[in-house]
């Protein structure tokens, strides 16, 4: 190995530079599949406009046609059925000529359109989905604290595109989160509705309707003067409304009680906007939910991160003298010094990257995550991605990357996990979590008979336009995707035992696709390449 004394070639990214269900987070290709098939849809639909057009330009040309007819024979007529042609041509006319209209106006030319979307229909979205995508948008709002306003107006970081929310996107929004008591995102989503609403948008859900969601939501976050505000406008909107009154009564009550227990005078309701941070947002499941989102705006690193960095270098790694590697040794960077978390340059090219994702594309599924009471794999709402796994049987790069993963690590890899390749759409993430088992789940891996994970190795296949970092709460580290890149650090001490410093997270991606891959690779066949520790944590 040589060693390059010199500061870290290239410091972390900034969140702008840098910034997967049955759901919106579906794959990146399913996504743009989709957006072909919408544009059939579209020419289907054009086709049955022309048609429709075509057969009333062609009733209406039978009718004029027929109005000149009778504008004459009515005038006169026993004078118009004097001549015998006139004659003749009245019977044909309402023994033929009028039932071939009648046959023109029964045909339906919606029949191929109905048809074409009888066939698409398969492959549509359902409302999982479109609830999942909503509660994407929510996510990446809270990760990136991006105001409702911000997604309706389309305002993303480094995006410069046209995609604006109507009321009634956003009234749906509110809808989504009330429905799942989500209570924090409905005030949110509904107040943005509301704003674009008395700004003069149109829409079909009503005043009313926006009103009655946004006044229950702000009560059940216990702003009840801001609550009976909002009440009392919905009654002078309408006053016949079937709740309100009640609503209203409820809540003044409640509001009355409670300043006689406090002892104190009521005030009026703040008049401020209800905006991004108005409320607190309801603790939940993530003990270090403030830290990793910090970490994935990429606030939190100065806030914890304590390594020096002219402890960090880059250096050139020939797999301690391999022969793969001695003419074309590795760039290798530090990332972090303890745990020793490193970064290699130029490992997988273009073409790898591309053939690896048209491998991997048609077995993508939800990921999953092992049960670690049954060992089975299952799916969690903490990781939304696509997945799939690739053997070397299936294509000779998957042996080429296999065999380049050893020669850079040293390590045994015919013990290791599959290579997975996993696809991250717009809100795609994986919350904090371990790579290796616990010792309250020890039989997490027992079926596969190779040890725990002792290491694991991440390419990066794609640049992403604004999110997608993987973080490491613990630590205060964040490492951003670079397209051919890769990281790699060992889960476990040379003892065996678990490095809980190793907690990571993949952040939501807000803007663009993240393509990885990995090899978890296991304790068996790594007793003489990374021997045991004498004490615990060596």
């Amino acid at each position: 190995m040589y060693t390059l004394h010199v500061r870290k070639c290239v410091e972390l990214e900034t969140l702008n530079k840098s910034i997967k269900m049955k759901t919106l987070l579906s794959t990146w290709r399913q996504m743009t599949d989709l957006i072909h098939t919408e544009k059939e849809l579209v020419q289907s639909l054009r086709d049955y406009i022309k048609a429709e057009e075509s057969k009333l330009a062609a009733v209406k040309s039978w009718a004029n046609k027929l109005d000149a007819l009778t504008r004459v024979s009515t005038s006169d007529p026993e004078g118009y059925l004097a001549h015998p042609v006139n004659a003749y041509k009245l019977m044909k006319r309402l023994n033929t000529e009028w039932s071939e209209l009648e046959t023109l106006v029964l045909q339906n030319p919606s029949d191929g359109f109905i048809s074409n979307m009888s066939v698409h229909r398969q492959v549509f979205p359902d409302a999982e989905d479109e609830t999942g995508a909503a509660k994407a948008l929510m996510r990446l709002q809270d990760t990136y604290q991006l105001d409702s306003e911000a997604f309706s107006r389309g305002k993303l970081p480094g995006m410069h595109a046209n995609a604006l929310l109507t009321v009634d996107d956003c009234f749906d929004m509110g809808k989504t989160g009330y429905n799942d008591a989500d209570y924090y995102h409905a005030v949110l989503w509904m107040q943005q509705a509301l704003k674009q609403l008395d700004g003069g948008e149109e829409s079909v859900a009503s005043k009313a309707d926006i009103l009655d969601y946004l006044s229950y939501s702000v009560y059940q976050m216990g702003d009840l003067p801001r609550a009976i505000e909002l009440t009392r406008r919905l009654v002078a909107t309408t006053p016949g409304h079937q709740r309100a009154g009640g609503n209203l009564r409820y809540f003044e009550r409640i509001l009355t009680k409670q300043l006689s227990e406090q002892d104190q005078d009521q005030q009026p309701a703040s008049e401020e906007p209800i905006l991004l941070g108005t409320y607190q947002r309801p603790k939940d499941h993530l003990p270090e939910r403030e830290t990793y989102e910090a970490l994935c705006r990429g606030e939190g690193l100065q806030m914890v991160r304590t390594i020096h960095p002219n402890r960090l270098f880059c250096r050139l790694q020939d797999g301690r003298r391999n022969p793969r590697l001695l003419l074309r040794p590795m760039k290798e960077e530090d990332e972090w010094d303890s745990p020793h978390i490193v970064r290699y340059l130029e490992v997988l090219s273009h073409e790898e990257t591309e053939k690896i994702k048209e491998l991997a594309k048609p077995r993508l599924a939800r990921a999953t995550v092992r049960d670690p009471k049954t060992g089975l794999l299952t799916t969690a709402n903490y990781r939304v991605s696509k997945s799939a796994w690739l053997e070397e049987v299936d294509d000779p790069v998957i042996v080429r990357v296999n065999q380049r993963i050893e020669d850079i690590t040293g390590l045994e890899v015919d013990t290791a996990e599959l290579l997975q390749v996993a696809n991250y759409g717009v809100g795609g993430q994986y919350e904090p979590h371990y790579d290796f088992s616990r010792k309250d789940e020890p039989d997490a891996f027992k079926r596969l008979g190779t040890g725990n994970r002792v290491a694991t190795f991440l390419n990066y296949m794609s640049d992403v336009e604004a999110g997608g970092a993987t973080v490491f709460p613990d630590l205060g580290a964040a490492i951003w995707p670079r397209k051919g890149t890769a990281v790699f650090w060992f889960n476990l001490f040379r003892s065996g035992e678990g490095d809980y410093r190793t907690r990571h997270a993949a952040c939501p991606v807000l803007v663009g696709s993240k393509w990885v891959s990995n090899k978890w690779i296991h304790e068996r066949g790594q007793e003489f390449r990374r021997p045991c520790g004498l004490t615990e944590e060596e």
